[in-house]
């Protein structure tokens, strides 16, 4: 052991103690609030965008994406438009008009920079800008031109030739499914399952079923062993961002392909390790995650953060054993008592996050265990903040109430099949669809039926016996007409009948119309009228520019489908003429604008307008007393509840 490491090695573990310390006092932290919405509150005050008077410098990194990533799904959960400001304002700051990245070097090829491609996927997916779609497609070329490994791995760096850190299976693979999904690159899905595998099969310790920090296959750098070329050590936020990337592509992974399993199969192994390797009584992880007993080793934040998101995003989707929810439970509260404190002016902070840590460089970094104790622990490090985000997001979306398990959520895309051009000239179904996040989609919707356990679907075919037999819920939204559509697909009797008869037999079905401007009401009325229900050849609640309260609709707390009440917005409506056997539930000014009924044992809601769409719900565009979002949550909930 040289001078330097004995030093380091004996102050670290005090240093440790000291942020320990600190951290047990737990100061006026209140887990009844949200805890993801705390920490973002923080970083947002901490990193403030965009950079007034160049008051710190820019720099294209991995942790911005870190923090971004988690507050995104804040976003999604809330509908919170600030944080969408927040993430559009921060990618602003480095993208110009052209989609030029500033501080990005393409000839690095370093796999870190590739993190913030799902930033820009988001924002060119809600936005529509191409400026955002340009800079991510730089970073897809890197990663076609990034060097390899001979079984087919990205290298890490250019600089690190030959090696492979699990962290770059976090950095780059995301991005890449999520790309090969929105421009059709099927062959990208085999890739992404072999680089997986790859790096498991190099360097998976077979005894403990931990993954090595990092592999090299040239076996030349001094921290590799010369037979298999792994790292010394099992390092906790290596393996951490191992399994946040397995969750994370399994979200556009799809559901048919052949490999889906070999990754269902590495998250299975891992969570294994990641269970045996938590510490039993306090939760937590170590830094090192198979030596808990070694001189000056500690628990860490990143890790222990990034293990709880991996477990219970895993068991919310169904991916591992409902087992590891009481891991995740255990890591969570973990966190809560031993890293988070709230400062005086009501900030919630994370400490206990080890800065950093690598492997060879300049200084040369030797994957020892004295080097991972050397490397300092912070307050608030981008990493851990956005992982712990992420964990608490995660955790908090066990606050509703799983009336979605077992069932499933059938969006109609036959009658209402609009295509436009993608960017690159391809034909693309859009409005009022699950995979669309601009104004006109149900993405958001979409997610929140998920968040309930619920499977969301499409058919793209007219309704028949078999294809609505697995719907529990079955949603149709603003029939085409000719000026939308060339060849509309037209409500006739066959339809009808098959929609009838499912309802009877235990189908609940969402009706949304639009003013007969913008929707065939004839036609979808001959299935309306099957519930007493009429779509009105009329148009209410016009609402001029941005004078939202125009189309402010009111629903009163103890309402039957909305029991908290909601301020909405409707706008450019259908009112509705009902009869026996439907009901009334929204009225505004002597119109009914929302009615239910009933038909042997199953349910109908019906709306004249398809008001829960994206527009309307994520935060961006109408003032905050607007409460769309909230509406939807309480419908999506009822109509879970009417399904059998």
């Amino acid at each position: 052991m040289t001078k330097f490491k004995k030093i380091c090695f004996l102050i670290v573990p005090v240093l440790i103690m000291m942020g320990s310390c600190a951290s047990i006092k737990n100061k006026k932290v209140d887990d009844k609030k949200s805890l993801s919405e705390e920490l973002s509150k923080t970083i947002i005050d901490k990193y403030a965008y965009p950079v007034l008077n160049e008051s710190r410098p820019l720099k294209w990194t991995y942790e911005t994406g870190v923090y971004l990533t988690g507050i995104s799904q804040v976003w999604k959960r809330t509908g919170k438009g600030e944080y969408f400001k927040y993430i559009q304002d921060c990618m602003d700051s480095f993208i110009d008009e052209q989609g030029n990245i500033k501080t990005y070097k393409f000839a690095d090829y370093n796999i870190d920079n590739v993190r913030n491609g799902v930033n820009l996927m988001l924002l060119y997916k809600v936005t529509g800008k191409k400026k955002y779609y340009t800079a991510a497609a730089q970073l897809r070329k890197q990663l076609q031109e990034q060097p390899r490994t001979n079984g087919g791995s990205f290298w890490h760096k250019k600089i690190y030739p030959w090696q492979v850190w699990l962290d770059g299976l976090y950095m780059g693979m995301p991005f890449y499914t999520e790309w090969a999904v929105e421009f059709n690159e099927p062959e990208v899905f085999d890739d992404v399952v072999n680089q997986f595998v790859d790096i498991e099969k190099q360097a998976r310790d077979t005894n403990t079923g931990l993954i090595y920090h990092g592999w090299d296959e040239s076996k030349e750098q001094a921290w590799a062993n010369k037979t298999t070329g792994n790292s010394p050590n099992f390092w906790g936020r290596a393996m951490g961002w191992y399994g946040m990337a397995l969750v994370d592509v399994l979200d556009n992974f799809p559901k048919d392909h052949p490999k889906r399993t070999e990754l269902l199969a590495v998250l299975n192994r891992l969570a294994i390790s990641i269970q045996m390797s938590q510490d039993k009584k306090n939760g937590l992880w170590y830094q090192i995650l198979d030596k808990p007993d070694g001189k000056g080793n500690y628990l860490e934040a990143s890790a222990s953060s990034m293990f709880v998101y991996t477990l219970a995003k895993a068991v919310r989707m169904g991916y591992v054993d409902a087992s590891f929810e009481k891991v995740a439970e255990k890591g969570y509260a973990g966190i809560k008592n031993q890293f988070l404190e709230t400062d005086d002016k009501g900030f919630l902070h994370l400490n206990g996050t080890v800065s950093v840590a690598g492997l060879g460089g300049k200084p040369y970094r030797d994957g020892s265990y004295e080097y991972y104790l050397s490397e300092k622990v912070v307050q608030d490090d981008p990493k851990g903040a956005g992982a712990f985000i992420m964990a608490a997001n995660e955790m908090e979306l066990r606050n509703i109430s799983q009336v979605g398990a077992g069932k499933t959520v059938m969006l109609d895309n036959f009658f209402n099949n609009e295509f436009r051009k993608d960017i690159n000239g391809n034909n693309q179904s859009f409005h009022y669809v699950w995979n669309e996040w601009d104004n006109n989609g149900f993405g958001l919707l979409g997610e929140h039926f998920r968040y309930t356990g619920a499977k969301t679907e499409t058919i793209k075919e007219s309704p028949t016996e078999t294809n609505l037999a697995n719907a529990s819920v079955y949603i149709i939204v603003d029939p085409d007409t000719k000026k939308e559509t060339e060849f509309p697909h037209y409500m006739q009797a066959p339809a009808i009948q098959n929609i009838v008869e499912w309802v009877k037999k235990g189908g609940v079905l969402l009706l949304m119309a639009n003013d007969s401007s913008n929707a065939e009401l004839p036609h979808f009325n001959d299935l309306a009228r099957q519930f007493g229900i009429e779509f009105k050849n009329e148009l209410k609640n016009p609402v001029t520019g941005s004078q939202f309260d125009m189309g402010l609709i009111k629903i009163d707390a103890g309402n039957q489908v909305f029991p908290l009440g909601a301020t909405t917005y409707l706008k450019e409506i259908s009112t509705l003429g009902l009869k026996e056997p439907a009901k009334a539930v929204v009225n505004h000014n002597g119109d009914v604008v929302m009615a239910t009924s009933k038909l042997g044992k199953g349910t109908v809601f019906a709306v004249g307008d398809p008001w829960l769409y994206n527009e309307y719900t994520d935060g961006r565009k109408l003032p905050n007393k607007f409460e769309n979002l909230q509406a939807a949550q309480q419908l999506v909930a009822w109509l879970l509840k009417q399904a059998k």
